[in-house]
């Protein structure tokens, strides 16, 4: 008997988009003889809809259509049927879900608030729940945790606006230095600050995606990842090396890049590509992650590693990096996506 699996995708956060395209490519390779998709999506005001559309109108965000979509919201009854209710003119369906596979980046959908819900409602959660979702986002709590581990990281420090003690932190932590969102993702917001001049502009920009803001000691390196997979027994892809012609690797470059190129394999020899899956799986573990991850570090010049972020949803689409690590690895898009379903429900 197929297994419903709740897809959900879109969300209000500014990586909306970025969703759309995961969320396509997951449902595309989805196992159709074992799986039905129950394809559910958050539009950008947070109201949930049962979408039984064509897959390629969410590519093209144009699936919220009145003829393909219903309401839905979540029912948090733990011990209840585990499922989503379907609010119709004249008549309410109840659609049974045996997992829930979140294709969201960012604010409410990659932060813990989601996962949350979904656990509230005994609905099991395909990927990190919501105590390693919501410690990842908060860059400093993340970098804190591992820390305590062993595992280098930058100086930084928060901030909640912008006055005179801000510039006094930015002393202390030392310029060059990142200015970033404390929680999230896809490089909004974030600035190479250099000087003391261009700080309150960096500061302001980041205070419009969160609440509050990292001031972050610049590590002269390489970024690299590592994609990680599984509950107990752990497996990472093959690392791969981001290589770039600019300062930094900000979101223009993620998503239509220019100056920057992904290596993978990366172009490390045998030694620090152990260390760097060693240190992921340490990451992954001592921040809680379950299903799946991808783990950045930045690997300096004298051959340190640095952790920087884990994405606990990275991005999903065929050309995204986690899964070209795991290709690299033997493990193509389909089975991988097969992989992360039956880790959470055998």
């Amino acid at each position: 008997m197929k297994k419903n699996i709740l897809v959900l995708f879109g969300g209000k956060s500014p990586e909306y988009g970025v969703s759309l395209q995961s969320a396509y490519a997951v449902i595309t390779h989805m196992d159709k003889e074992r799986y039905e998709p129950v394809l559910t999506g958050i539009d950008r005001r947070g109201n949930w809809h049962l979408f039984t559309g064509d897959p390629e109108w969410i590519r093209e965000d144009t699936w919220l259509r009145e003829d393909c979509t219903v309401p839905v919201i979540l029912p948090l009854d733990h011990d209840a049927v585990h499922c989503l209710t379907a609010v119709k003119e004249d008549s309410w369906e109840m659609i049974p879900v045996d997992a829930a596979f979140p294709v969201m980046h960012g604010a409410y959908g990659e932060d813990g608030r989601l996962q949350g819900s979904l656990e509230m409602a005994g609905i099991p959660v395909i990927g990190c729940g919501m105590t390693a979702s919501a410690v990842c986002m908060d860059k400093l709590m993340a970098h804190r945790i591992a820390a305590s581990a062993g595992i280098r990281t930058a100086r930084g420090v928060t901030v909640y606006g912008y006055n005179e003690e801000t510039e006094h932190k930015a002393e202390a932590v030392g310029y060059p230095l990142y200015v970033k969102p404390l929680r999230a993702g896809s490089s909004y917001g974030i600035h190479r600050v250099s000087a003391k001049e261009q700080l309150r502009d960096a500061v302001l920009d980041a205070l419009h995606y969160d609440d509050a803001v990292l001031l972050e000691e610049e590590i002269r390196g390489t970024e690299c990842g590592c994609a990680v997979l599984g509950n107990r027994q752990l497996m990472t892809g093959v690392p791969d090396r981001i290589r770039l012609a600019s300062s930094w690797y900000d979101y223009a470059e993620k998503y239509a890049p220019v100056s920057s190129e992904i290596l993978c394999p990366a172009d490390f020899d045998t030694e620090m590509t152990q260390k760097i899956t060693a240190a992921a799986k340490t990451i992954y573990e001592v921040l809680g992650c379950k299903g799946f991850a991808r783990v950045d570090l930045f690997v300096t010049e004298e051959g340190e590693l640095y952790f920087n972020e884990v994405n606990t949803i990275p991005g999903f689409t065929a050309h995204s990096r986690f899964p070209k690590m795991m290709q690299a690895a033997g493990i193509g898009f389909g089975e991988l996506i097969t992989i992360l379903i039956e880790e959470e429900l055998g």
